[in-house]
Order: structure tokens, then sequence, then C-alpha cells
């Protein structure tokens, strides 16, 4: 699969992974806050937490979820202490002064609040800060103490089990943000996830679906060493807490940005009144927009012996797919009946027009970038079993041995179902995104007969694959490998050096 050469990529730093590395100084730092400091802390924001507890407990009992109530002075005394106690425990917690910046609209003003980049549950402090309204997954209702402060604030719950909840929750928040002020304001992370705020990722469309003004809210944590980034994929939850409150101080910073007013064509589109928003955020984060949603993730972080090593070139595959319209209707019985057309062409290369026949799609822009993604020599020609494998990739990243299953039908030829060496070479690239494979040290360890005919079937690799976890890294050699950055070539379990040139 050639990767966009022609076009800058889209896709950097994986906003959804997280790494720390410590300095010795701040090891030595974070091992005497840990038997001085930390359980202090610790103790100072379970006792707060609890606290807290009672007065949400109160408050909340005998509320609608759904119906307007306005707030009786009790209540509002509930709400002012609830706000005292919550800032103290913060406090407790390492973010001793919270600088706010900009000025936080009415809710009559502006129902909605976006606020980004969400990195981390420690972005509910301006929720606690403001008691807004929030929109979460059901289960967070169930949390011990924490769900009841949840309850508390009225949020907007999604039903994940239920296959019409996105409707019902958009259908919810317009509810809210058509009552002129009555309902608290609703403060939404459109992210949808946590990243590593290393850019802003494609904002989700539902607190723009309403077409009225919101107010942009940027997160800036500055401390040197981030031990607050809540990430799919590195530190825990609860290392994460332990590393924050080993801290000497947190730094937090809320900014207000001026309220967003969409146009005509905004308020019609709300994809791109989203993503007007999110350039005005970047812009003041001074960030980078990173072309990557939460549909993103599992080609991200996939896992196992074939995982995808690099991302880049099939994650913007993916979404020029999501652009069709063919990535919805990408099923397993789909991809099966492409390759069964794909393997009756035999390696014939397709031009645009008959790739736009196999797909049957007209021809457009978006699909030109498609078929260029594997026009492999510049002739504007295309082998379609390559689209078959990158798809195959990116609908099932965690199912890489049925990829490759599916990828060995289309190439195996004769009774005996084997492939050629260059053949497995260039299924490999496709389904790792990278660049010059290289399977000599994977024959050289299989046995004679695969050797010296230079052919492999799927059975006689699949032994193989199943015991090593990092298959990939270790059979193969491709350009960019992490060993040509280390002093001597990986080896296997079995002590063999893979190094194809020895």
């Amino acid at each position: 699969m050639k990767t966009s050469n022609s076009r800058p990529s889209r896709v950097g730093r994986n906003p959804f992974v997280q790494a720390l590395k410590f300095t010795m100084t701040e090891k030595i730092q974070i091992g005497l806050m840990s038997v001085t400091v930390f359980p202090v802390r610790l103790l100072l924001v379970s006792f707060l937490m609890l606290l807290a507890w009672p007065f949400a407990f109160a408050a909340s009992l005998g509320r609608s979820e759904f119906v307007i109530e306005p707030q009786s002075g009790w209540r509002r005394l509930v709400d002012l202490c609830l706000r005292v106690i919550m800032r103290a425990m913060w406090f407790c917690g390492g973010f001793h002064w919270i600088k706010v910046k900009g000025e936080r609209a009415t809710p009559s003003e502006v129902p909605i609040l976006t606020v980004a980049p969400h990195s981390s549950y420690f972005d509910a402090i301006p929720v606690t800060m403001t008691m807004c309204s929030i929109v979460t997954k059901l289960e967070s209702g169930s949390i011990p103490v924490w769900g009841t402060l949840i309850s508390y604030i009225r949020p907007v719950f999604v039903f994940r089990s239920d296959q019409d909840s996105r409707r019902k929750t958009v259908e919810e928040i317009k509810r809210r943000a058509q009552s002129g002020g009555k309902w608290p304001q609703i403060m939404i992370f459109p992210e949808g996830t946590c990243t590593n705020r290393s850019g802003l990722i494609l904002f989700k469309a539902g607190a723009f679906i309403p077409g009225l003004p919101v107010q942009p809210v940027i997160l800036r944590y500055s401390n040197k060493l981030d031990t607050v980034t809540w990430t799919w994929r590195g530190p825990g939850a609860f290392k994460i807490l332990w590393l924050t409150l080993c801290q000497p101080h947190n730094s937090l910073e809320i900014e207000y940005l001026p309220i967003y007013t969409p146009s005509t064509e905004e308020k019609e589109n709300p994809a791109l009144f989203g993503n007007n928003v999110r350039k005005l955020m970047a812009k003041a984060l001074e960030l980078p927009l990173t072309d990557l949603s939460f549909d993103d993730l599992e080609i991200s972080l996939s896992r196992g012996p074939l995982s995808i090593y690099d991302c880049s070139s099939l994650l913007e595959f993916n979404q020029l797919m999501c652009r069709l319209g063919l990535r919805a209707g990408t099923t397993d019985e789909v991809l099966e009946e492409q390759a069964r057309r794909a393997r009756k062409l035999q390696g014939d290369q397709l031009g645009l027009d008959d790739f736009a026949q196999f797909l049957k799609l007209p021809v457009t822009d978006t699909l030109k970038q498609v078929h260029s993604f594997f026009d492999q020599h510049g002739d504007g020609q295309i082998d379609i079993r390559h689209y078959v494998i990158a798809l195959s990739t990116v609908h099932r990243p965690s199912q890489s041995l049925d990829t490759l299953k599916l990828a060995f039908k289309m190439y195996e030829s004769g009774e005996n179902r084997k492939i050629l060496e260059e053949e497995l070479a260039v299924i490999f690239e496709i389904m790792l995104g990278v660049k010059e494979v290289d399977v000599n040290s994977l024959f050289l360890v299989l046995d004679g007969h695969v050797c010296n005919t230079g052919k492999i079937a799927y059975d006689d690799l699949l032994p193989l694959i199943h015991p090593h976890l990092h298959f990939a890294l270790q059979y193969l050699d491709f350009k960019d490998h992490p060993s040509r950055f280390c002093c001597g070539p990986p080896r296997s379990s079995n002590g063999q050096s893979h190094n194809k040139d020895a």
C-alpha cells in the first residue's frame, strides 16, 4: 500500500497512546512524595469526597431527570456547599490554584459549553466548579460515591446497550438546549474520548446538532511532567492518581473563549459547525488538527502477532472509506464476496473506471484518492487484492489472522494452495502499514521444503505465528524496523538470528 507521498499525512502522533519517562531526579522525588505527601493527600481527598456524598444524595432525592424544576433555596445552599467541598478536594490533590481566563456565558446566552482537549478524569474540575450537566454513560451513575455526585448534576445518560441510544441522546441534548436557560448548561467534551493532547481529534456532532450558539472552553495542563493524561494505552487510573498526588503542584488553566454563533450553513450542517469550532479551539491551544476520531481507536491500538505497526496510511485509508460510505456497509460477508471476485481477476490490473465498477460507485475525487493508495508504479493501475486486504485490516484490526487467511485465498494457486514469497511480503506490507517487507528470515526458520520452493501455505505459517506475540518484529524485516536502531538484530525464542544478511 503506497503511503501518501504526494499529499501530507493528516495523521501524526497517535493521540490514544501515552508514555511516561522519568529522569532520576523525578524518580527520587516521586519516591519521597510516595511515603510522605501521597498518603496524606489521598486521605484528605477521600474524606472530602465522602463528605460531599450526603449533600449530593439529599439534593437528588425526589428530583425528576426529565422535568425542569426551579432551584429551591436549600438546593442552592447545597450547590454552594458542594462547590466549596469539591474545590477543597482538588486543592488537597495538588491543584492549589486554578487559573480561569475569559468569562463564562449564562445558560440563557449559551446552553452548551464545548470543552477540549479531553485528556483526563481531572477534566472533572471545571464540571465541579460550574456544576454543569455532562453527557456520560449510564454505568457512571453506579460508581460508588462518585456516581451520586454525577447524578446530582443531572447528566444526559447514554444507554450504550440501546441501539437507538445515539438518537435519544442527541434529542435530549437538543431538548435541554432549547429550554431558554431553564436547564443547567451542558458541558460536552466533543472529542468523545480521552487523548494525549498532541492534537484535536474530530468532534462528534451531538453538541452542534441543535444549531445554537456554543461557548468553546479550552483546558491546559502545564506541568513539565505530565501525570494527568489518561488514554487508552498508557498508565492506568490508579497510577495516574498516585503520580499526580506525588507532584508538588498540579497546574490547570481553564479558558472561556468568546461565544461562537453558527451561520445558517453551519446550522444546517452540524459537521461543518463542529469542525469550525474545532479549528478555533486548536488555534487558541496552538495544537494541530488530527483527522482521527473515536471510531479509529481499534485501528490505532490493534494488538496481536500481526498488529498494525504503522497505522498512519491505514487510518487515512479508513477515513476515505468512511467518506465513500463503504465503511459502514463492510461486513465479513462483503469481504468474502469481494475476495472471491478479486481472485477471479488473478492479479489483473484495474484502472480507475474498472475500480469504480468493481465497487459499484461513480468516479469521484475521494475514489481517485483511494485508487491512488494502491497505484504502486504510478501507471494508474492497481491490484484489487491490495484494496481488499486493506479493507479487511481496517474492518477487523484485532482479527489479523482472518485477514491473512482471506489474503491467502486471493493469491493461492494450484492444489497445494500456496503463495509466492514476494506475494506474502506484499500482504504483510499492507496489513502492518510498513514498506519494503523482506520475508527471507521467515523462510529460513521454516522447514527446508518451504525454504527451497519459495512458496508457502497458510497452514505452514500459522504454527509459527500463534506462539509469538511479536511475530512481525521477530520474523520480518522492513524499512524502519526497530532492530535497525539497535546494536544487534532481534532474536526469536529459539535463539536464531533474524538478520536477513546473516
